[in-house]
């Protein structure tokens, strides 16, 4: 049963009454079109029109692209949609979650790492102001993933570290800038039961949640149901196996039997619905991410997540084969009619919470607010409170250009790959922000690997080309990879400093507080969680002297390196 009135939904009698109505008016292909949400298929609105007029989906997630064109297709789809819909999108970074333009306010780590709870509910605020001016109405965010596992290639600066209670902390002061938004926009907690823990990507595999169930409550689930009776929207399920949790349900269940979150009955009624006590809506994660369907048939995955109680399912493969395994379900029994219509309620009543029935998009010059000055201005701020000097073990800092004026500039990364929208270059922003500071700096020159260099010259050599060496490590956290590790030339490691203790060496990690791991014989370690500019040029403020170091780590970043520390 949902009750419409409580927590997280609201409803007046007026706005129940619009939810029943919807429901009636609708036919049960109506019902299948809604508990859809499609993806990037287009921004053409003569098409987007005849795809929503054949289809008739609940939601459509655009990632980060042009503001107007993406309003544009929202205010097309709004134009031929008999029930208004949902537009979600990953506004975990800031606005540049939905639009490049946007403001890219910081990385969840690097906001944790400021010890600011101020710091969230600015980005929560950002998120929303700048999201919902383009015409999203539901963040896929907070991440309220823990990052036990350093060596986890999805979650790493996308979580807010590895505390429960920092996590827990940050993610409700985001939720809290959410609400201050001057438009309304719902949260979404993810990913359920809680990635972090398995080193690998429930993109390319479905992967295991393995803490048992005492201390999977004190952690991963204090802070479930903290933002959930906090007044959370919607939650999301990860393609995440938690055995334990499993068996608290279901004791006798083999290990065979046990399913992915986003398709198991016994974590979504038993755990989310009557433990937890949520009301809202549950969406799976992206179901053509192979951790959904690696263990059942899609069709069969796609029917099972219906009967086991999710609400909407995220992105299809092909669309016709995706609404008839739905249909089948119905036809067969599977998913009973009262089902159908419970899923397409909880859609109905977010849609009516966030008075989608009442309201249109905003203005078009509204989408003029994304990156605005004020944002930046904050943006920049958190910046300068997060970025963390790990070590100086040489004692380098702060640097000079009358000490060190030539610099060699190693950049590794930079490819968006499998990104989230959310990734910027900082090669030149770096560069820049340093010869400003009156250093003179050349790039690494990789086309030549600096003329076979490794092979020919000794440290005198290198003496007499540079001053300083610093590597600057962009390699972005982003879906479907087995490792997020560092990648040197595979040619003797031509582009590694193996000068390092002979000529002045730092490294700065703009994405990844994790890279100690490959180079603990670095002695000037510096992590900055955001590849963006307001990151690039604190750095460089961070190693002249011109501002402190004050941000604190909110992972381990040595990573149980032997070592690391002290060299």
């Amino acid at each position: 049963m949902i009750d419409y009135k409580a927590k997280p939904f609201f409803l007046s009698d007026d706005d129940i009454r619009w939810v029943k109505e919807s429901l009636a008016s609708m036919s049960t292909e109506d019902k299948i079109g809604q508990l859809f949400c499609l993806t990037d298929i287009t921004t053409d609105c003569a098409q987007l029109q005849e795809l929503i007029k054949k289809y008739r989906p609940g939601g459509f997630m655009y990632r980060a692209g042009s503001g107007r064109d993406i309003r544009s297709a929202y205010a097309a789809m709004n134009a031929v949609s008999k029930i208004p819909m949902l537009y979600p999108c990953n506004l975990e970074s800031g606005g540049n979650g939905i639009s490049p333009e946007g403001t890219f306010f910081g990385r969840p780590m690097e906001v944790a790492a400021t010890g600011d709870t101020q710091q969230a509910r600015r980005l929560g605020y950002v998120c929303a102001a700048e999201g919902t001016a383009v015409g999203c109405n539901v963040a896929y965010a907070p991440i309220i993933d823990i990052d036990y596992n350093w060596r986890n290639p999805i979650t790493n600066v996308r979580t807010f570290g590895s505390d429960p209670d920092t996590v827990l902390n940050m993610a409700s002061a985001y939720m809290d800038g959410i609400n201050d938004s001057p438009r309304p926009m719902a949260v979404c907690i993810k990913h359920f039961p809680g990635d972090g823990v398995d080193e690998r990507d429930h993109h390319l595999l479905p992967t295991v949640n393995s803490l048992s169930a005492d201390k999977w409550m004190g952690s991963y689930g204090r802070v479930y149901k903290e933002l959930i009776d906090k007044g959370a929207q919607t939650l999301m399920c990860g393609h995440i196996i938690q055995p334990a949790l499993e068996r608290l349900v279901q004791p006798d269940i083999a290990d065979k039997d046990m399913l992915p979150a986003s398709h198991s009955k016994n974590l979504i009624q038993g755990i989310i619905r009557k433990k937890l006590g949520f009301n809202g809506l549950i969406t799976t994660d992206a179901t053509p991410m192979v951790g959904f369907s690696a263990l059942k048939s899609r069709s069969e995955a796609l029917r099972l997540a219906l009967a086991a109680g999710a609400d909407m399912i995220v992105f299809c493969k092909n669309i016709d084969e995706d609404y008839s395994s739905i249909r089948d379900g119905i036809v067969s029994g599977e998913i009973s009619l009262e089902r159908l219509d419970e899923a397409v309620c909880r859609q109905l009543a977010l849609k009516a919470s966030l008075g989608l029935h009442r309201s249109s998009l905003p203005p078009e010059e509204a989408i003029e607010f994304l990156g605005c000055p004020e944002h930046k201005d904050w943006a920049r701020e958190c910046a300068d409170k997060a970025i963390t000097l790990v070590k100086d073990n040489a004692s380098l800092l702060p640097l000079s250009p009358q000490k060190t004026k030539r610099v060699r500039l190693t950049v590794l990364g930079e490819s968006t790959q499998g990104g989230f929208g959310e990734c910027d270059s900082i090669a030149e922003p770096f560069k820049a922000a340093l010869e400003k500071a009156g250093f003179e700096v050349q790039f690494y020159d990789y086309a030549s690997m600096e003329r076979g260099e490794i092979f020919t010259c000794g440290v005198e050599d290198m003496k007499k080309k540079f001053d300083l060496s610093i590597v600057a490590a962009n390699v972005a956290t982003g879906s479907n990879y087995t490792s997020r590790r560092l990648d040197w030339i595979p040619l003797m490691a031509a582009n590694e400093p193996w000068y390092g203790k002979d000529i002045p060496t730092v490294f700065i990690s703009f994405c990844n507080p994790y890279h100690m791991v490959d180079v603990p014989f670095i002695s000037t370690f510096i992590n900055c969680y955001s590849s963006n500019t307001f990151c690039a040029e604190a750095a460089v403020d961070k190693l002249t002297g011109k501002s402190p170091f004050i941000g604190k780590s909110p992972v381990d970043p040595f990573c149980g390196a032997w070592g690391a520390e002290f060299m």
